[in-house]
């Protein structure tokens, strides 16, 4: 399998990634501190962290300064919100401008995304061809409100913005990143079928 490792791809990232940028409303940490406290397999604990974060998407600006909701032409940013002490869970916010993508890859554990503002695209992927090639599985819109939570193995993805100004999204991750440096498992530059 033809895999590339995100140490290169993302370095000039992690520096930025490791240290909080902004602020998580603290009804939000209890609750996802709740879910996450419940002990189910990955799947049901992003299915539930999902279902909370549904009602409770905060406003792009309680979360990040004007500065860092501007969004950067060099690429996509991350920006970490908050790390559970006990390395549970972390959330972050990623600001897109139009155009930006990330590569195909998927996850060290599980996720939930919610669209704050603006659009995202989403393609999904599944291994195909004894692992040497992806399918795509499925394109999604998702509009400021989306909300969903995926698990591996079934989180191969590409997100890019299609609209026309700025994104941003709240994820929340099975994993902490400021130790990790990213949520990110492996990038995939696999042959692409329809």
């Amino acid at each position: 399998m033809s895999l590339t490792s995100t140490d290169n791809a993302i370095a000039g990232r992690k520096a930025s990634s490791l240290a909080v940028a902004g602020t998580c409303p603290d009804s939000l940490l209890r609750a996802v501190r709740a879910e996450v406290s419940r002990g189910l397999d990955w799947q049901r604990t992003a299915d539930c962290v999902a279902g909370m974060l549904r009602h409770n998407l905060p406003d792009p600006a309680v979360i990040l300064p004007a500065r860092l909701r501007r969004g950067d032409p060099a690429c996509y940013q991350s920006h970490l919100l908050y790390a559970e002490p006990d390395g549970s869970f972390s959330i972050a916010a990623m600001v897109w401008l139009p155009g930006q993508e990330t590569v195909i890859h998927d996850h060290v554990a599980w996720c939930v995304t919610g669209v704050l503002q603006g659009r995202e695209y989403e393609e999904v992927f599944a291994l195909t061809d004894d692992g040497r090639a992806l399918r795509l599985a499925a394109r999604n819109v998702n509009p400021p409100g989306a909300v969903c939570g995926f698990a591996p193995p079934g989180d191969i993805h590409r997100v890019r913005n299609t609209g026309d100004g700025v994104a941003i999204s709240m994820h929340v991750y099975g994993a902490d990143i400021s130790r990790l440096g990213t949520s990110i498992r492996r990038e995939y530059t696999l042959p692409t079928r329809s």
